[in-house]
């Protein structure tokens, strides 16, 4: 048997834009998703630590180094510059795998930077 689990997670980061005018996604610093084990086009939730608002989206690939977080589209909406967001993926793994699975958390600064 196969379960879902946490694989990935970038927690508490800070909006830096929302693009209503973009098609949709959330356009991530390429330096965040790499060290978050995270790869473009993957689906992640997208939760507002703000205002309590959840969800569904794919991730964009942004500026190594720019701290860029960018709901685009739709999630503009929903999300404001200066929102804190948690980001998470999920990953299906065999129950037995699943009791040691570890996944990749981030916690970034305030400018989105790794400590």
């Amino acid at each position: 048997m196969k379960i879902e689990v946490l694989k990935s997670k970038i927690h508490r980061a800070t909006v830096t834009e929302a693009d209503i005018n973009y098609i949709g996604s959330i356009t991530i610093d390429e330096a965040l998703m790499e060290a978050a084990n995270v790869v473009e086009y993957e689906k992640v939730h997208v939760l507002n630590i703000n205002n309590g608002e959840r969800i569904e989206t794919y991730v964009i690939k942004g500026e190594r180094g720019s701290g860029v977080i960018c709901l685009n589209g739709a999630a503009a909406r929903k999300f404001l510059k200066n929102d804190l967001v948690i980001i998470a993926s999920y990953g299906l793994v065999d129950f037995g795998e699943a009791k040691s699975f570890q996944p990749s958390i981030v916690f970034p600064d305030q400018h989105n930077r790794l400590p």
